[in-house]
């Protein structure tokens, strides 16, 4: 049985996927193209059209959010389209967003 403070605190394994999890989604074109797989399958050729890169670029950013398990990937005839793994991330993701969209008040 735990103690009450025991219970709150994570365990190291916890911390360290959680940790991994928040640097893979520090990039800002990572970001971005999770933000575009919300809720649609896209295939890299899109993706790198969309963010005007290269699709070497876009698919070793979509390498390192599959081993994040953040996105999963389908072959659809001669391509690969990528989608988002659960919504748990893009609750956090559009929670984050709405968090640095607020005005912050000048007085504090």
């Amino acid at each position: 049985m735990f103690s009450k403070e025991e219970e709150l605190l994570l365990d190291g394994e916890t911390v360290s996927k959680v940790s991994k999890t928040f640097k893979v989604l520090s990039d800002p074109t990572r970001l971005s193209i999770l933000y575009l797989l919300e809720n649609k399958e896209i295939n890299v050729g899109t993706l790198a059209s969309i963010l005007a890169i290269e699709q070497s670029a876009v698919s070793h950013q979509l390498k390192l959010l599959k081993s994040a398990r953040l996105v999963k990937s389908r072959r659809v005839g001669k391509t690969i389209a990528y989608s988002q793994t659960d919504d748990h991330v893009y609750s956090v993701l559009k929670q984050v967003i709405l968090h640095s969209r607020e005005k912050i008040d000048s007085h504090l």
